[in-house]
């Protein structure tokens, strides 16, 4: 009795457990729209390139600092020993007294107005870095959203065949009660209902599978979604209704070119690659600066003796700065940075011809998609009037079980098959945008 007490409380337990569990989960329905729109606020790894795109906006800031002016002030205060004076061969040495305290007070402005254009494309190079950053976010939520996508249809391809297995288990119930009431009768075999007893766990285990796969996926999902952990994904069924149109692949080819994050970064390179040929080359040059300044110094002690007193001079004039070991230093730097725009260059073209080939084979596989779509449904049909027949000769004893078991597993499989070929029409569909760069 005990035993029986333990039991029953354990089981009230476990089902508290679970209807609680029931209790706090939240169902929410998300189109693919909505997903994206989430992504865009919520995805942590968004976030991170947003703060990048940030940094390299603020890079081209102090790039532009080289444009101001430079302003420095200086301020001491000093004890002045005494001095001493001697002959030029050091002899008749005496000590001269000095004033004690010295001070200095200096302010000196400068302006560059020329430096050979290298501040110029300094800031130039720090905008296309900015330019860089965008991209990388573009590549970033490309990736991020194909994810979504990729994982939101293999939610909906298991929702279907999740629905297939019930159907299937239902059916062979149905069918087992047939078979063991023919038994009864002494028109079937003890084995046929041990191979259909086999066959609906089977069914029954697939089915347990299917869940778990869900489960998982719909983890993946709430977590790049940023949605609480609880939250369960509901499946938008009416993105099927319509599917997308099928254009040409010179206009898809087209979009990649224009649109390629990839593409635009690999540009952005080589122009990156000229602006840093044209630093180099103004190493070479001199530059010139305007400059002004204000002096405050004492004592004065370069009169003897020393003047106890302040001596203030101001002063404005033009600088000239010209590296001279330039003209032998820069020569192959200036080779290496040609060789940098060369090889810019040629990777974009290489990089030009990796899309357009992943764009053809998305594209091919996305038109082979139209076609399995046509073909399982074909082959539904076929094993659909396959199985009726099957079922209605065995049920009349003209066929074997093992006959009855081919057609059941053949019509679960085209079941299945056409469940999932109209989502990939459209996981197709997604995958030929996200090779254009274009999701």
């Amino acid at each position: 009795m005990k035993g029986f007490k333990g039991v029953l409380l354990a089981f009230l337990i476990l089902n508290s457990s679970e209807m609680l569990t029931a209790q706090n989960l939240q169902w929410h329905k998300l189109s693919i729209e909505n997903m994206f729109e989430l992504a865009e606020v919520n995805s942590k790894s968004l976030r991170v390139f947003d703060i990048a795109e940030k940094e390299a906006q603020q890079a081209v800031g102090v790039a532009k600092n080289a444009m101001l002016p430079s302003i420095d002030v200086s301020l001491s205060a000093s004890y002045l020993g005494d001095g001493w004076m001697a002959d030029r061969n050091f002899s008749n040495g005496f000590n001269a007294t000095m004033p004690h305290f010295g001070n200095n007070f200096a302010i000196e402005a400068s302006q560059v107005i020329y430096a050979g254009g290298a501040i110029s494309h300094s800031i130039a190079m720090a905008k296309l870095g900015g330019q860089f950053a965008q991209l990388d976010k573009e590549k970033n939520r490309q990736d991020i959203r194909f994810l979504l996508v990729g994982s939101y249809l293999e939610l909906y391809k298991l929702g279907n065949q999740k629905e297939v297995y019930l159907q299937n288990i239902g059916q062979t119930k149905r069918l087992l009660s047939e078979i063991k009431a023919k038994q009864s009768e002494g028109l079937a075999l003890k084995n046929d209902i041990t191979r259909y007893e086999l066959q609906l766990k089977s069914l029954e285990l697939a089915l347990t599978q299917i869940e778990n796969s869900k489960v998982i996926i719909n983890n993946q999902l709430v977590t790049v979604l940023d949605l609480p952990q609880e939250t369960i994904v509901e499946i938008d069924t009416c993105i099927l209704d319509k599917l997308p149109f099928v254009s040409l692949e010179t206009d898809w080819q087209e979009t990649a070119i224009e649109v390629s994050p990839i593409l635009k970064q690999s540009k952005l390179g080589i122009e990156q690659s000229k602006h840093n040929e044209k630093i180099i080359k103004a190493e070479r040059l001199p530059s010139i600066a305007l400059f002004a300044g204000d002096r405050l110094d004492g004592p004065i002690i370069i009169e003897v003796p020393p003047i106890n007193k302040n001596f203030n001079y101001w002063y404005v004039g033009v600088g000239l700065k010209f590296n001279i070991a330039s003209t032998y230093k820069t020569g192959k730097k200036a080779k290496l940075a040609k060789l940098s725009t060369q090889k810019a260059i040629d990777s974009r073209q290489l990089l030009q011809d990796n899309v357009q080939t992943e764009v053809k084979a998305a594209y091919v596989r996305f038109i082979e998609s139209f076609t399995i779509h046509e073909t399982q449904i074909k082959s539904l049909e076929l094993a659909t009037q396959n199985y009726a027949v099957i079922s209605n000769r065995y049920l009349n004893g003209l066929a074997l079980i093992t006959d009855m078991l081919d057609a059941s597993n053949s019509k679960l499989n085209a079941e299945l098959q056409v469940a999932n070929a109209r989502i990939n029409i459209l996981f197709n569909y997604y995958n030929l945008k996200k090779a254009t760069g274009n999701l």
